[in-house]
């Protein structure tokens, strides 16, 4: 196997020093449109490369399918990891299948809201771009796994997991997030310093989120119809997390899990919940008051600029926020129906991590290692051949086991990294 990792922020650095002490590969390559920022990423991956010289630093224009088919055949790649923001899946997803090579992102294709009922309907719902090219993809015998980060990734492996081993029925998918970080300014005090992307943040917190409804779909023509929309930060609930979290209120987020899990597990409902925080909420929706959130550029002292472009390079970069940050992040999936034994169940099924032992093991903070480790576990089942497909699949169209097995395992067989379960109250 050889992989391109494209991009080196926060994940695109996790994922290489990640990946550094595994030995299911022979080549990994880190490209970037800043050739510095992919030199450190190698640097500090081949500090701890357990086998020996596998690391190389490229440039490539993102936006490009071309440079990224040109990059794909140049190094001989494999599999693609898309590591940068969703504004350039479409391109690299492009580039890729161009080069007939094998593609993984952790983000989908973006949504474009309804133009007239956007609270109520669909537009262009994310990853709709993708799933458009999956007769292509499995014609050619090439296989695009799309949102198998963690959120959208490991929860969508949870997904697969309740179905086929704890429930009979399911009567919601209930995706929840939620974290007690904190960042500390110069000053000792805390700041707002998102531990993601905020043009991502932005964009998922700030469209209309998506629910899918069995109901509707059955009352309409199939699984389209089950889709709707309601308006950003809806039905606010405190949802209990494990410990050391506890409780934290969770709101609608236009999320990937939605989009998803409904392609390949039976439910009646699938929500995406995130414990954004009232703080956090405020400089979102002052964000959108002020348009601060658009991406349509507006003139500068005649120069076009992208308010959005602006807030994100006045923020600072996640990957480097780690040594100011304290506590731990916990995605999970919530999920409820009839137990295998035909009685009602509620469980939790959680991955939680500590940001001073990610920054401690890895040099990387929580948020970004959490999404880091998932699409690296895959690339280790799919070089095995445990997992195997072609055409456009989300995690759900895999055996959840193995994935579970080797993301728990004690190094140096597995990652170290386990998951739990919380039986709840139905």
């Amino acid at each position: 196997m050889r992989i391109l990792v494209v991009g080196s922020g926060g994940v695109g650095d996790a994922v290489a020093r990640i990946a550094a002490r595994r030995t299911f590969f022979e080549r990994l390559v880190v490209a970037d449109v800043d050739l510095g920022r992919a030199q450190r990423t190698v640097d500090a991956a081949s500090a701890q490369d357990v086998v020996g010289g596998r690391f190389a630093a490229a440039v490539v224009d993102a936006s490009s399918p071309e440079a990224v088919e040109a990059l794909v055949r140049e190094h001989h790649a494999t599999h693609v990891l898309n590591a940068v923001d969703p504004r350039f899946v479409m391109s690299i997803f492009d580039g890729v299948r161009a080069a007939g090579a094998d593609y993984l992102d952790m983000a989908m294709s973006l949504s474009h809201p309804h133009q007239d009922r956007p609270y109520e309907l669909t537009g262009v719902k994310l990853g709709d771009e993708q799933f458009a090219t999956a007769d292509d993809w499995a014609s050619a015998g090439r296989l695009a796994l799309v949102g198998i980060g963690v959120e959208p990734g490991l929860s969508d492996v949870f997904a697969r997991y309740a179905a086929d081993h704890l429930f009979d029925s399911i009567d919601e998918l209930g995706v929840r997030d939620g974290a007690n970080l904190v960042v500390l300014g110069d000053d000792g005090e805390p700041m707002f310093a998102p531990s993601f992307s905020i043009w991502t943040t932005i964009e998922e917190c700030l469209n209309p989120p998506v629910i899918w409804s069995a109901d509707r779909a059955e009352a309409g023509a199939g699984l389209e119809d089950g889709w709707f929309t309601t308006a950003p930060f809806h039905e606010p609930e405190v949802f209990r997390f494990p410990d050391p979290i506890g409780e934290v209120e969770c709101v609608h987020v236009e999320h990937e899990e939605v989009l998803l899990m409904p392609r390949w597990v039976d439910a009646r409902k699938v929500t995406f919940k995130y414990g954004l925080g009232e703080e956090f909420i405020g400089v979102l929706r002052t964000l959108h008051t002020l348009g601060l959130d658009s991406t349509v550029p507006v003139l500068v002292r005649g120069v076009p600029v992208s308010p959005r472009d602006v807030v994100a390079a006045s923020l600072p970069e996640p990957a480097t926020i780690g040594p100011r940050m304290t506590g731990s992040t916990c995605a999970g999936l919530l999920v409820t129906g009839t137990g295998k034994d035909g009685d009602p169940r509620e469980v939790y099924l959680h991955h939680i991590v500590d940001n001073a032992w990610s920054m401690a093991e890895y040099g990387a903070q929580c948020v970004v290692w959490q999404t880091a480790v998932n699409p690296v576990v895959a690339l280790e089942l799919l070089a095995a051949g445990v997992w195997s497909g072609s055409g456009v699949l989300g995690p759900e169209a895999f055996d959840a086991v193995p994935f579970l097995e080797l993301l728990a395992a004690p190094t140096p067989a597995g990652y170290g990294s386990p998951w739990g379960l919380d039986e709840r109250t139905p």
